[in-house]
């Protein structure tokens, strides 16, 4: 099998004998148009030769006719002292088109038994010829077809291709936007620690209370809602004392020990308040 580059040579010198002085149509070169211009290539090589076969095998035949008709007018001027030169005009040209016809029929006589299956094998010729003709043309259709959905393939593909390209430039433009907010956030989130560890080692250095750093003010805040939390059922105990009608003095004794530890957890709270708040 020929190499690609012998391939497109082949097919450059082939098309340049075709058109000749003509210029070449352009065309896209790729390996497939490469191909199919290979192929004609090949099968116009061979169809040339089988030309110069069949013209030089006609050529041969003439050759034998024109001696086989000199052999027959020197016979018929030995024998009946006869010579086309004496026909007329009308006798000459029949004659002339009889050994056309022959000639052209590939036959070894002017017999009738040699023109009739001579005509036949010519009809046969002519229809075979002409149904190879439609195949061909058939063939030639559908490479056409081929050939243009292939290029309509082609130039879809480019364009998605090109679509492809642009969609990742944009996407690629999204990443570094975003590496470089990143690189930012990095940046400022490293800012703000250090910030914070110096402002934490500045108030450390002014004697402030561990306790009120932020993350004990947050547990603290956690702690004072567990704790109102732990209220709610007292506060609801002590309701229900308040509704007891029978024995004053001993709802008056449960009263006052409700008071007692409300007061004790509210005041509890208004000093973790009064912490928060400093």
């Amino acid at each position: 099998m020929a190499a690609p580059e012998e391939k497109a040579l082949q097919v450059a010198e082939w098309l340049k004998k075709v058109f000749g002085d003509h210029p070449i149509p352009q065309y896209e070169m790729n390996s497939r148009t490469t191909e199919i211009l290979y192929h004609l290539s090949e099968r116009n090589r061979v169809r040339d030769r089988d030309i110069s076969l069949v013209i030089e095998d006609l050529k041969q035949k003439a050759s034998e006719y024109e001696s086989e008709a000199k052999r027959l007018e020197d016979f018929l001027m030995e024998s009946v002292n006869f010579s086309p030169a004496n026909l007329s005009k009308s006798g000459s040209r029949f004659l002339n088109a009889l050994v056309d016809s022959a000639i052209a029929l590939e036959i070894k006589d002017t017999s009738l038994a040699s023109f009739i299956p001579a005509v036949n094998d010519l009809t046969s010729d002519l229809f075979r010829t002409k149904s190879k003709s439609e195949e061909m043309k058939l063939e030639l259709g559908k490479l056409e077809k081929n050939l243009t959905a292939t290029l309509v393939l082609e130039k879809c593909l480019r364009e998605d291709l090109k679509k492809a390209e642009l969609q990742l430039s944009a996407e690629k433009a999204k990443v570094d936007s975003r590496l470089q907010n990143m690189d930012f956030l990095k940046a400022k989130a490293a800012e703000f620690r250090f910030g914070i560890k110096a402002a934490e080692e500045q108030l450390s250095a002014r004697g402030m209370d561990a306790s009120l750093s932020h993350r004990s003010l947050a547990a603290l805040s956690e702690k004072l809602s567990e704790l109102k939390e732990q209220t709610r059922p007292l506060k609801k105990k002590l309701e229900s004392y308040l509704d007891l009608m029978p024995s004053p003095s001993l709802a008056q004794l449960k009263i006052e020990e409700a008071k007692r530890e409300l007061d004790a957890i509210e005041a509890e709270l208004t000093k973790k308040v009064d912490m928060m708040g400093l």
